[in-house]
């Protein structure tokens, strides 16, 4: 080897080019320059530093290559903001995408190491919750993978959301997550690029122009990680933003003796980046939630004001050069603040502001229910936020006078559209502030689009309308096939070709081989590798052994009510139940499999996992069933984890209450890989349904229409309880506490308030549910009916890509053509 080859430039040195003895000697030079170690005496956590390293190194030229060709080219940059980027680890995802995986573990080997194992000590970047950080993670990789240039903004956070404890009695337990705490390879500070946030003070008139003076100030300072599209396209920015104080330390209070004093400010300001939403049960809690949002808007669009004028020196033509994507509500007080900045601090007059605001500025909606709409306490926003608030006042009463012109003097309308909720203690809605600072909003399916208009926003898209779009959400393949089931992928490659890889579409080639009996069983083998590799981790991590040759049940997502965890559990009772009532019918083995954490403070979902873990040791342990039934609960659900069980999953659990989930991004995946979907018709699954077949799906449960209809007549569980013998004994036996003989009254509130107060219509689903599980078991004893059509599932999702997801958004919302 040369020095040519060693030092051949990073946009060069993929894809074939870098040759596994140059990538060895990279790898070598960063575990002895900044890991500080030897070959002799390197940890596996050594190595993968290291190897990190030398994958950042490549992709630095390509990651300034990209942001130069966009200055040249005067590019217009997509500004996407989220409270969450669920990223995952990103060492093998960033060789996927430099496709130079092979190249790696060549390199590698060669020293004696192996590059799954050292990749494993890589810790997720705990940076979201679930779907919505997900979502927002495979939008990034889309973007550089279509050469759209774009940056993400969220917020560095210390702790994340939290680690998910779940000891032998099946409590939630959280704990921090100190994903940083050994370090992270991939980001880097960007100090010199650090801005002021203000909170509080209070607000003045000179010469006819209003000032705000904060009566605290934070800095906000930018850590930025490179995102590389796939084989190396375009490598676009993710900034995070860490919170300082801007005095750290008073050093004569702290000499006096007030340690814990003279640190406050600090301590104050650093809580705003140190853990992923904070409870709000509390008004400290929701404090801090505001702080937290308002924080990484007015860093990030102060960042992106900046930026323009160093690269135009004029902002009339801003909405020419930017689209900010709010993602949810979280962001939504940017509205105001991208006013304040133009109006405040850029001298620029209302209403070409507000015209520029609104062009720049559109909105994604992610869910339907009233509670997650956030709101908050005028009297909060007026005194964290005086001067954001005045501009929420006059954006509303400017926006009323809009309505009264066009739709008369209409008190309900009025009421309705406005920005501030007056019947509830005087709130300021932060979807209405969205919904009128945006110039397009979308949802995220077919279904929930169309129950924006009807529901939430149906008197916002009368005043205003041809606003609301739809962009069905999406995954990206790369990560969700490619890296995360190499078997299926050699598969697809082996079948359709190389360009499969590229060409998501390809996989409709897939569907005539269905028809084969040989690729049935190639496409079982894989299932069958993935599955023994998840049945070890299931007994590694909690001691339960499971039969790879049973049915996988999975259902894995955040723990809600309206996800309905608890129709899932209270049908394997009822499974249970039947087992051990008829042992001699032929059941179907299987293995029930949960994750998922619930909030901090939401009791009911916490009880939910509590019963869920209480049902598995009473079945795990039941030797009259001969392991024909476990149950599962895997702890500390995140992106690595799915990684292990999507590819191995043969059932995909998608129960939500008909109406209620907007979209979903896991059904995406585990169809992808081949998994049968059991769901309503509910966000995506209704499209999903539309392009595998309705007979490769299974469908149970009322529709939104009819879930409208029942609440509206109000609804009696307790008449379909008492309709139900196998439902009524099965909430009886938990009642009772024949899951919890230590605490047997455990779930009786939990069962009373089924009977009382289902809203989720639990036990209305309930025999529909299973009596859909019923027909998932009749095609599992028919193995070639079963993998028709688990291969037609994969052949058939290729239009659930987030490439094409992004290629909607960039057409419709953003005006930035894919390159």
């Amino acid at each position: 080897m040369n020095n040519t080859d060693l030092l051949a430039p990073a946009h060069e040195a993929t894809e074939g080019t870098v040759s596994p003895e140059a990538f060895r000697q990279r790898i070598l030079e960063r575990l002895t320059y900044q890991v500080g170690g030897s070959p002799e005496r390197a940890s596996e956590r050594d190595w993968f530093l290291a190897t990190a390293l030398a994958t950042r190194d490549l992709v630095m030229d390509r990651w300034r290559t990209s942001n130069a060709d966009t200055l040249a080219r005067g590019d217009k940059r997509v500004c996407y903001l989220s409270m969450e980027f669920l990223i995952g680890r990103l060492l093998a995802d960033t060789l996927g995408n430099l496709r130079i995986t092979e190249t790696a573990r060549e390199a590698l080997s060669g020293l004696g190491v192996d590059l799954d194992a050292i990749a494993a000590q890589e810790m997720d970047a705990a940076l979201g919750n679930g779907g919505l950080g997900r979502l927002a993670a495979c939008f990034m990789e889309s973007l550089a993978s279509l050469g759209i240039p774009a940056f993400g903004y969220g917020i560095r956070y210390e702790h994340g959301l939290f680690r998910q404890v779940i000891p032998a009695d099946g409590t939630q337990h959280e704990l921090p997550e100190d994903w940083l705490s050994l370090g992270n390879p991939w980001e880097f500070e960007r100090a010199n690029l650090r801005y002021k946030v203000g909170f509080g003070g209070h607000v003045t008139v000179d010469g006819g122009r209003l000032t705000w003076h904060p009566g605290e100030t934070v800095r906000a300072i930018p850590y930025d990680t490179p995102v590389t599209g796939w084989r190396g396209k375009r490598v676009n920015t993710l900034r995070l933003w860490s919170a300082r104080a801007s005095d750290p330390l008073h050093l004569a209070a702290f000499n006096h003796g007030d340690h814990l004093g003279a640190q406050a400010e600090r301590i104050r300001a650093e809580s705003i980046s140190r853990v992923l939403y904070p409870g709000d049960e509390t008004p400290a809690g929701q404090e801090l939630r505001l702080r937290q949002e308002y924080f990484f808007a007015s860093a990030s669009l102060q960042d992106v004001l900046r930026r323009h004028m160093a690269e135009f020196d004029r902002l009339d033509n801003l909405a020419d050069k930017v689209a900010v994507q709010l993602n949810d509500t979280h962001p939504a007080i940017g509205v105001s603040e991208l006013m304040r900045l133009l109006v405040d601090v850029h001298h620029m007059e209302w209403d070409l502001a507000w015209d520029i605001t609104r062009a720049v500025t559109s909105y994604t909606n992610h869910t339907l229910m009233p509670e997650a709409l956030e709101t908050w306490p005028v009297s909060l926003v007026e005194r964290l936020l005086p001067r954001n608030m005045q501009i929420i006042y006059m954006i509303n009463a400017r926006h009323l006078d809009a309505v009264r012109k066009a739709q008369g003097e209409d008190a309900r309308l009025l009421a309705s559209v406005s920005i501030i909720d007056e019947d509830h203690g005087r709130r300021v809605r932060m979807g209405h502030l969205a919904f009128i600072g945006s110039h397009r909003i979308n949802g995220v399916s077919a279904l929930h689009t169309q129950l924006m208009k009807d529901t939430v926003f149906a008197d916002l898209n009368r005043v205003c309308p041809d606003r609301i779009t739809n962009k069905t959400n999406g995954i990206t393949f790369r990560r969700w096939l490619l890296r995360a089931n190499p078997g299926l992928t050699k598969l697809l490659v082996d079948t359709l070709g190389e360009e499969v890889l590229d060409n998501p579409e390809k996989l409709a080639g897939l569907a005539p081989h269905a028809e084969e009996m040989e690729f049935r069983r190639r496409f079982a083998a894989q299932r069958r590798v993935a599955k023994e590799k998840l049945t070890r981790l299931i007994r590694d991590r909690i001691g339960l052994a499971v039969d790879p040759e049973a049915l996988f049940d999975v259902q894995i997502k955040r723990i809600h009510e309206y996800k309905r965890q608890l129709l899932n559990i209270l049908q394997a009772v009822a499974l249970y139940n039947a087992m051990r009532a008829r042992p001699m019918n032929n059941w179907v083995p299987r293995v029930k499999i949960f994750g998922g954490k619930a909030a901090a403070s939401y009791w009911q979902a916490k009880l939910i996992i509590r019963l869920a873990h209480d049902v598995a040791r009473v079945v795990n342990n039941d030797p009259t069933l001969n392991g024909m039934l476990r149950i599962a609960f895997l702890p500390n659900y995140n992106v690595s984890l799915a990684e292990a069980i999507i590819p191995a999953a043969d059932l995909s659990e998608q129960i939500s209450t008909a109406g209620l989930e907007a979209s979903g991004t896991g059904n995406m995946k585990l169809a992808l890989n081949g998994a049968l979907t059991i769901g309503t018709l509910d966000g995506a699954n209704v499209e999903i349904r539309e392009h595998v077949g309705a007979e490769n799906i299974f469908i149970f449960g009322l529709t939104a229409e009819q879930v409208a209809r029942k609440k509206a007549a109000g609804y009696d569980a307790r008449e379909a309880v008492a309709a139900s013998p196998a439902l009524s004994q099965v909430l009886d036996a938990i009642r009772s506490g024949v899951f919890s003989p230590e605490e047997p009254d455990r779930y009786a509130g939990l069962v009373d308030g089924l009977l009382n107060d289902d809203r989720f219509l639990v036990t209305a689903d309930f025999d529909s549910y299973d009596t859909a599980q019923r027909e998932v078991a009749a095609r599992w004893r028919d193995p070639e009916a079963w993998w028709r059509s688990a291969v037609l599932n994969t052949a058939h999702v290729a239009w659930f890509s987030s490439d094409r997801t992004i290629r909607e958004y960039a057409e419709d919302i953003w005006d930035t053509p894919p390159r």
